[in-house]
């Protein structure tokens, strides 16, 4: 739940409409963000990835690697993010230990999640490929 409750009354949120884009893959990248109303989903190459609800983060990876967007967030209700810019983003890393860990967790319950998407995919087609060797025969 990334310290929802330090951002919960933040000033500083974005509000996005339903259907509306926060951001997308390939954006540069100056913030993070926090969701704390509504639901939105991250995409990643036009493909589902993960449904994110109240508490969820989105946008770390680009903070941290310096590099353009990875996926596409868009609001599938109203929705209301608290925006961490790279300075505020940086404080929170340096004095809360307890915000990096969180943040650690939440990357790596993602990789897990992609790498467990990856291994499935090549599950499904080693499959195919048999069935396919095996009616050629």
């Amino acid at each position: 739940m990334l310290y929802f409750d330090i951002f919960r009354n933040d000033p500083e949120f974005v509000e996005i409409n339903s259907g509306g884009v926060l951001y997308r893959e390939g954006d540069s990248a100056s913030a993070m963000y926090v969701l704390v109303e509504g639901e939105a989903q991250i995409s990643i190459g036009g493909i589902f990835f993960e449904r994110c609800t109240q508490g969820n983060c989105v946008g770390e990876m680009a903070l941290l690697d310096n590099l353009p967007r990875y996926g596409t967030v868009t609001a599938l209700t109203h929705c209301r993010f608290i925006l961490i810019d790279k300075k505020r983003f940086h404080f929170l890393v340096d004095e809360s230990p307890g915000f990096a860990l969180e943040l650690m967790r939440v990357i790596a319950r993602r990789l897990k999640k992609v790498s467990r998407q990856v291994i499935q995919s090549a599950l499904e087609k080693a499959a195919l490929a048999g069935s396919a060797s095996s009616v050629m025969r």
